[in-house]
């Protein structure tokens, strides 16, 4: 496990929109561009083995900036493919904050962060005491179905609180804005409020007309 003072203070950022990474949650990435695959050879030699995973975003300083918190999350499996492509998967260890892009000579890009304000990602699993599963359960059917997505029911019905809410923040399919709100949500209880937001606003058609029935 992770202790605050392994976690360094430069780390090598991917920008990839819609890609939710939560700590103590697993990624499985395709990397197949040069500057991520020199990306992931740097990483592998490093103690670490993080990557900080973070939304870009269109902002008045023009394309490509990055939202200012990510997660970085720990190489814990790789396979290469014939054509020197990598499945790599990335654990969720913990969120964090640029202060500031680093330049340098390598073809990917890096930031010095701040882990503060983060500690409970390095801690136990959350739980969410306030959590209605049956009726979570019912509005997730509703939205599957009007998203025409397909599950295992029974695995989500047995699932522990964070891995279900979790999992569903990352693989739903949000706008990379919504995601990010998910990804900032201080605490377990209140991304869960936030993806169900999000998925009320989706069956009412993105608008704000009383939720179909």
């Amino acid at each position: 496990m992770f202790k605050a003072s392994n976690l360094p203070e430069t780390v090598p950022v991917f920008p990839l929109p819609g890609a939710l990474l939560l700590p103590r949650a697993r990624l499985p990435l395709h990397l197949f561009e040069p500057r991520y695959l020199q990306m992931f050879e740097d990483t592998l030699k490093t103690s670490h083995r993080l990557i900080g995973m973070v939304q870009p975003h269109d902002g008045p300083g023009g394309k490509g900036q990055l939202h200012s918190i990510g997660c970085a999350g720990r190489i814990s499996q790789f396979s290469e493919t014939e054509d020197g492509r990598y499945m790599i998967t990335l654990s969720g260890i913990s969120r964090y904050r640029i202060l500031e892009e680093v330049s340098g000579f390598t073809p990917y890009r890096r930031a010095n962060v701040s882990w503060t304000g983060f500690e409970r990602d390095l801690g136990p699993t959350e739980k969410d005491d306030q959590f209605d599963r049956e009726k979570f359960m019912d509005l997730l059917a509703r939205f599957f179905a009007a998203q025409e997505l397909q599950t295992d029911w029974e695995s989500l019905k047995d699932a522990e609180d964070e891995l279900l809410i979790n999992s569903l923040s990352m693989l739903c399919p949000f706008e990379p804005e919504e995601k990010q709100a998910l990804l900032e949500a201080p605490s377990l209880s209140t991304r869960r409020e936030t993806l169900v937001t999000l998925i009320e606003f989706a069956l009412r058609g993105g608008s704000n007309e009383e939720l179909v029935q």
